[in-house]
């Protein structure tokens, strides 16, 4: 159980790092274009997100998201005591790198975001692409298949998603420790939180009916 708990809390660390990071290297390098910065911190993300999957996915799963932990516990793939460690890691995790990243580039350690995302268009959004998640990890065969279908998820929901896919509590908590691109403001944060819930458990829910579906 600790190389799996080291694992999850790597992991989330290194996907915050590299979200926060690039969306800070994004927008000093793209002059005030967003499409040109979003499409960096979306590959940068994209990269991270299959890496760090194909890497950690055989040790401990590769969640780093507490609403894919929450998902396994209630399909019985992990115990209610051992969701709670790993979501507990998955957001410390997240949180450190959101520091590592300011700190790297410079800025203070823990700047809360005054970046804004609120509005039925920014829920519905979240909504989405966690429940998309959830069924693309569900539907996924193996861990190496997941490390590509998911990073492709992600980063195609970065783009058609009006809240540019966070999908994940823990890194939406870690991400309103950033005033920088890829911030979101405390107070969005609890909002954000509910509509990825309920994403994941729609998600869920839409797995177990195409399995269903598959077996008849």
């Amino acid at each position: 159980m600790s190389r799996r708990l080291l694992a999850e809390w790597l992991g989330a660390l290194l996907l915050a790092a590299a979200v926060v990071g690039s969306g800070i290297m994004a927008e000093r390098l793209a002059g005030g274009n967003q499409a040109v910065a979003l499409l960096a911190n979306t590959g940068a993300t994209v990269l991270a997100l299959a890496v760090l999957i194909g890497t950690l996915g055989p040790i401990s799963g590769a969640h780093f998201n507490p609403v894919v932990s929450l998902v396994a516990v209630l399909r019985r793939g992990l115990s209610l005591s051992e969701g709670s460690a790993y979501a507990t890691v998955q957001v410390l995790g997240c949180c450190a790198g959101a520091v590592l990243a300011n700190v790297m580039f410079g800025l203070p350690a823990i700047e809360a975001s005054t970046q804004a995302r609120a509005g039925l268009g920014q829920w519905l959004s979240e909504f989405v692409a966690t429940a998309g998640l959830v069924l693309v990890i569900l539907t996924s065969p193996s861990v190496r298949e997941a490390a590509w279908r998911v990073a492709a998820w992600i980063g195609a929901a970065y783009w058609f998603t009006a809240s540019t896919s966070f999908a994940n509590p823990a890194i939406t908590i870690a991400r309103s420790m950033s005033d920088t691109f890829a911030g979101i403001r405390p107070a969005d944060v609890p909002a954000f939180v509910l509509a990825q819930i309920a994403g994941a458990l729609v998600g869920l829910l839409l797995a177990r009916a195409l399995a269903d579906r598959t077996r008849s």
